[in-house]
């Protein structure tokens, strides 16, 4: 079915959940289309080449007030560059089964890639200036000094520079290479429909049914989406082995030490902290999520668990369908309670229409926050199907969006955020969420559902992340003596999850197809560990707040403007907490040991 991105209507209504917003892209361009893209793309190469022009070859040379202007110059390309590409990613997670926005999408990304590249001279010019000669341009020129937070971590990478003509050639073949092979997994994923019943699921529609509590739903959803998923397996293997081997030839000429290397130092967090973050989870296991599954199984009346009860409400526990318009309101009063800044922030995403969440067949089936440009605003995409984890969910794509829209002060190149505090945000807001909705609960057998649904849902973020980054550090490791069949990646994946999860499960066979399902593995190897980074840190924040609310909001809120500028070490400081301590994340663990034991004390 063709499908136009021009300016969706206000809404969509569906059956209980009320008006369901659609985005409104034209503030970025208003349809693919759009006059306004051809002149920017065109202006963007003319400028992109002036600017080459002008500086190649001469960086090292400028004095600091030029060096200050020249990458003023280059932060405005930039930010022409991400508005173009913003838009066309947006527009096809809105409809990735439109070929024409597809198409639309592919030429986007290689223009821009194109005008790139006549870029890329600039930063590796940047990483040649001596460190000398670089401070005394810093103490010499205001103009340059603004930039210092970008130049340092710009020049982060130094030591894994590679040639001019090398980065060049890696730089073009992007769109041929990892690009291609991500574009295909999402269409293919997209495509794919899941047997339910007599009807055909899109994958989001058949993972919903995880959270049915009917068992036999459970069973007959989950199942479908194994054998789909192993239907295609072959496709999804050739995609993995191929990406982790482009990343291992890319790392080895680098100079990468491990799989994990390239991603740690793009977080700027050293590899002994994220090590000693997953040497706690892994430390927890038994204690967290080995007891609480022990426990589900006894609550559910099982003897062992099967992968469709992983996520099953608890027996008994009220099940109401959460309507569109009050999700809001939990939401944003949540917000509003912590700091009413945070929530006039927020509220700008329901009045401007930044928010898609309407589920409908082609539209990527996840969630996340896009972050655009800072001279837009951010885009949430969600599929809201009005369960309590829906509304979390809000709470936790609407704490990305705050972030984004503060840390956007700080311009295109300082306003992102390493992926280690992206999560930051938006795990607290969830938080902020969650502790006002069970301070509010007087009945037990809610109060018991509730904690159950945080425990669950902290275990997803903190041991199961952990355990699918321990599952890319297996697969790229064994990729390196040759290519993996989905046999062996299934047979990582349940010894995975039988590690993380515990004895209380009886691991089907149709599970192992599920690694196949996660996104994060094809677009952005290693993402996953910053979840939970990010649930930890947030943990040992609300610690902080809970023992010293006076003046936090503020403090917190100077944290998320700071975007880029500053290192989680710097950000944390004025919190009185260090990530670089091994403390640090047993502390962040013991908010959901407390959960835990609450639980058990309640039978």
């Amino acid at each position: 079915m063709s499908r136009s991105t021009r300016a969706a209507a206000p809404a969509d209504t569906v059956a209980d959940l009320g008006a369901l917003p659609s985005w409104n892209l034209a503030d970025l361009y208003d349809g693919i289309a759009s006059p306004a893209i051809e002149a920017d793309l065109k202006r963007v190469d003319d400028d992109a080449g002036a600017f080459a022009k002008t500086y190649e070859g001469m960086v090292a040379g400028l004095s600091g007030a030029d060096l200050g202007t020249a990458i003023a110059a280059y932060e405005r390309l930039q930010d022409t560059l991400g508005r173009l590409m913003s838009f066309g990613g947006l527009a096809f997670a809105g409809a990735m089964d439109d070929v024409k926005v597809a198409q639309f999408y592919q030429t986007v990304q290689e223009r821009v890639n194109a005008a790139s590249v006549r870029l890329l001279f600039f930063t590796l010019e940047v990483n040649r200036i001596e460190d000398a000669d670089l401070k005394a341009k810093l103490a010499a020129a205001p103009e340059l000094a603004h930039y210092a937070p970008w130049l340092r971590d710009v020049r982060a990478f130094r030591p894994h520079q590679l040639s001019d003509e090398i980065e060049k050639l890696l730089h073009e073949k992007y769109v041929a290479g990892r690009a291609a092979w991500g574009r295909l997994f999402d269409e293919t994923v997209t495509d794919l429909r899941f047997p339910v019943d007599g009807q055909d699921l899109t994958i989001a529609e058949a993972m919903h049914l995880m959270f049915d509590p009917d068992r036999a739903k459970r069973q007959e959803g989950c199942e479908s989406v194994g054998k789909v998923l192993g239907d295609h397996a072959r496709t999804f293997a050739l995609i993995t082995n191929t990406l982790a081997k482009d990343k291992e030839i890319e790392d080895r000429w680098r100079g990468f030490a491990r799989p994990i290397s390239a991603r740690n130092l793009s977080n700027f967090v050293e590899d002994e902290v994220v090590d000693a973050l997953v040497h706690a989870v892994k430390e927890g296991y038994p204690s967290l999520a080995h007891r609480y599954y022990r426990m589900k199984a006894r609550w559910l009346g099982l003897d062992k668990l099967e992968y469709w009860d992983r996520n099953a409400p608890l027996p008994g526990a009220p099940q109401r369908i959460i309507p569109w318009a009050e999700a809001r309101r939990i939401v944003l009063d949540s917000y509003r309670a912590f700091s009413p800044k945070l929530a006039v922030i927020g509220e700008r995403f329901f009045t401007e229409r930044w928010i898609d969440a309407a589920q409908r067949p082609g539209k990527d089936s996840g969630a996340f926050s896009h972050p655009t440009v800072p001279s837009a605003h951010p885009y949430i995409l969600m599929n809201y199907m009005g369960n309590a984890r829906d509304v979390m969910t809000l709470a936790h794509e609407l704490g990305h969006g705050v972030h984004q829209v503060l840390a956007g002060r700080q311009g295109a190149l300082m306003a992102e955020t390493p992926l280690t505090l992206a999560e930051t945000a938006s795990v607290f807001g969830e938080m902020l969420t969650f502790r006002k909705l069970l301070a509010g609960e007087r009945d037990p057998a809610m109060r018991k559902a509730l904690l159950a649904r945080k425990v669950e849902d902290m275990i997803n973020t903190a041991i199961r992340q952990i355990a699918f980054a321990e599952f890319e550090r297996r697969v790229h490791d064994e990729r390196r003596q040759g290519e993996l069949l989905p046999e062996r990646l299934n047979a990582i994946w349940l010894e995975i999850q039988s590690e993380s999860m515990g004895p209380a499960f009886d691991w089907q066979p149709g599970y192992g197809s599920y690694w196949s399902s996660i996104p994060h593995f094809v677009h952005t190897p290693f993402y996953v560990y910053a979840y939970a980074f990010g649930d930890c840190l947030v943990n040992s924040l609300y610690a902080a707040y809970q023992a010293r609310p006076e003046g936090f909001a503020e403090k917190y809120l100077d944290m998320l403007s700071a975007g880029g500028t500053l290192r989680h070490h710097e950000l944390l400081r004025p919190f009185g907490l260090d990530a670089r301590e091994p403390v640090f994340w047993d502390k962040g663990l013991s908010v959901l040991r407390d959960f835990i034991d609450e639980l058990e004390a309640l039978g």
